[in-house]
């Protein structure tokens, strides 16, 4: 009877675990198809889209503290196009054209 009931148990543990891991899988590929989703919620991000057009860019943390954010936006080859930089105390933000352009916004939020 014993040996019944640690095989159901131990049955219902596997199926379990598969479970689990398929929850795990669909995560992780919502997080890869979501795009922009992370980032939208930042107060730079219109900004961003205004200043740069809403071209398939990836973007990268690459400061996030109390003072300031830094991401770098690159294209779809890897090559990094622009760096926004946000001071966070007067909620300036700037972006540069990491090529020769330079400085193309710098400006307070509201």
């Amino acid at each position: 009877m014993s040996k019944k009931w640690i095989t159901l148990l131990l049955s219902a543990f596997v199926l379990s675990a598969c479970s689990d891991r398929a929850s795990l899988d669909n995560t992780e590929a919502t997080e890869e198809i979501g795009g922009h989703e992370e980032w939208a919620d930042l107060p730079e991000y219109p900004t961003l889209i205004d200043t740069i057009g809403n071209d398939d860019y990836s973007i990268k943390t690459v400061t996030d503290n109390q003072g300031k954010r830094i991401l770098l936006l690159s294209d779809s080859s890897g090559t990094e196009k622009y760096k926004s930089i946000l001071i966070k105390d007067t909620n300036r933000l700037k972006i540069i054209k990491v090529d020769d352009d330079g400085e193309v916004f710098n400006e307070i939020l509201d």
